[in-house]
């Protein structure tokens, strides 16, 4: 049977151009489907990063990113992409990487400097945004220190324990003289990441982390567990310290998760961590901007409460010894 000819009024409909931000960008394919079971669109996607840019973009500015894309919607197989495709506009930077073992030429990541740019990487079906935990002018030095706390697979009462990690941690972390700040995950725990000097090389950094996690664990054997492998965790939740090594990646403050009701990784205040029904998918897509217009982002000034790592670690030693 011979396909039908699109006529050029369902062409039009199809695509449009976007000017923001002195860029023009040809959308496409706007009413096609990216969340099956919640009805939203690749234009739902696309209308949520242009809008929600003004508080995403000081967290992924000047970061590689690792993009997560699905050309058939969140129900086909996606793929994670880090090297920055021929076809984006020369106005998307490109931030080299190289290959911390030597091998290879390293890869060139796009980067998201402007609202532009994260509803172009959007109308590529681009879902979640992950970030380094350090910019591209210097890789080697973060600027923050990353703590995820990722419950076992399909333990629901786990999460309670994850409250319980975030808010132990939250406290350490201020006691040793760090700011923390805290978010959902989007997917099945919470991040707690504190904002840091660009004075410590990248794998001091990660050994902080690791200690830091480990001392947890120690302290609630019972609950966290800084295994590898998933079959010793058991029931405890694992203490990641591993999103601080080289190039290593988180999901991005208000990402989009790839799962049923379009979650996003969402900032918290504190108080927030008490609220009974808080869950890593608490907010999401059709929320996260009715949220931002009763209160301001939570994360407004996380960039200006960086401190050198350099006292948090020293405090840290004293405690442990």
């Amino acid at each position: 049977m011979a396909k039908k000819k699109t006529s050029g009024a369902k062409r039009a409909r199809a695509s449009q151009t976007l000017e923001l931000g002195g860029r023009s960008i040809k959308l496409t394919s706007q009413t096609a489907v990216m969340f099956p079971a919640d009805a939203i669109t690749k234009g739902d996607l696309v209308a949520y990063y242009r809008d929600i840019a003004e508080v995403m973009l000081p967290h992924v500015r000047g970061r590689p990113l690792t993009v997560q894309r699905f050309s058939k919607g969140i129900d086909g197989k996606g793929f994670m992409q880090k090297q920055a495709s021929d076809h984006y506009p020369d106005w998307i930077p490109r931030a080299h990487v190289p290959s911390k073992s030597g091998r290879g030429n390293g890869v060139d990541h796009p980067v998201c400097d402007e609202a532009a740019a994260l509803v172009y990487l959007a109308n590529q079906r681009c879902v979640t945004l992950h970030i380094t935990s350090a910019r591209a002018d210097k890789l080697e030095h973060p600027d923050q220190v990353i703590f995820d706390f990722d419950p076992p697979d399909g333990q629901p009462a786990s999460f309670e324990r994850v409250r319980i990690g975030a808010g132990m941690l939250g406290e350490l972390l201020d006691e040793l003289g760090l700011v923390p700040f805290l978010k959902t995950s989007g997917s099945r725990g919470l991040h707690v990441i504190a904002p840091i000097e660009r004075d410590t090389e990248v794998d001091d950094v990660r050994a902080f982390a690791r200690s830091v996690c480990e001392w947890m664990a120690r302290e609630q054997p019972k609950l966290f567990t800084t295994e590898m492998s998933k079959k010793a965790r058991g029931d405890r939740v694992f203490l990641d310290y591993l999103r601080n090594g080289y190039a290593q990646t988180v999901v991005a403050a208000y990402s989009v998760r790839p799962l049923a009701g379009a979650p996003v990784s969402t900032p918290l205040v504190w108080d927030e961590l008490s609220e009974p029904g808080l869950h890593a998918q608490t907010y999401t897509l059709k929320s996260v901007r009715e949220r931002l217009g009763r209160r301001q982002c939570p994360w407004a000034d996380f960039h200006g409460r960086a401190v050198s790592l350099e006292g948090p670690r020293a405090a840290l030693t004293r405690r442990l010894s």
